[in-house]
């Protein structure tokens, strides 16, 4: 099976469909197929479930970066930013790596202990 994300104009991911390979041999059959179904003035492309391609599947709400080929997870935070070698977002400080749960504090910019 393949998958296909349709994008808005700002390259938004709006909704992820599955396609049938027998309808998608290649990328550009499959952006015909969708469009076919759900209009020619639609735009889509091909996101890998296991992630082997353009760096993670595509979820709704995530961002299509042409430039770096990639599928981009929402900012989780203001002060986090994009690392374009690995398309995730970090934060200005690092994860504390002492073994303990820590949730982000954006206020503070620090990581703070996670309280059960």
């Amino acid at each position: 099976m393949a998958h296909f994300a349709q994008l808005d104009e700002n390259n938004i991911v709006l909704q992820v469909i599955v396609v049938s390979n027998d309808d998608a041999p290649t990328e550009a059959a499959g952006i015909i197929f969708c469009q076919s179904l759900l209009g020619a003035g639609t735009r889509w492309v091909q996101t890998s479930y296991n992630g082997n391609f353009r760096v993670r599947y595509a979820g709704i709400g995530y961002t299509y970066d042409v430039a770096l080929d990639a599928f981009i997870a929402p900012q989780p935070y203001p002060s986090w930013s994009l690392n374009t070698t690995t398309c995730d977002w970090e934060a200005p400080v690092p994860y504390p790596d002492d073994g303990k749960p820590y949730i982000w504090d954006e206020e503070t910019l620090s990581w703070v202990p996670y309280e059960v």
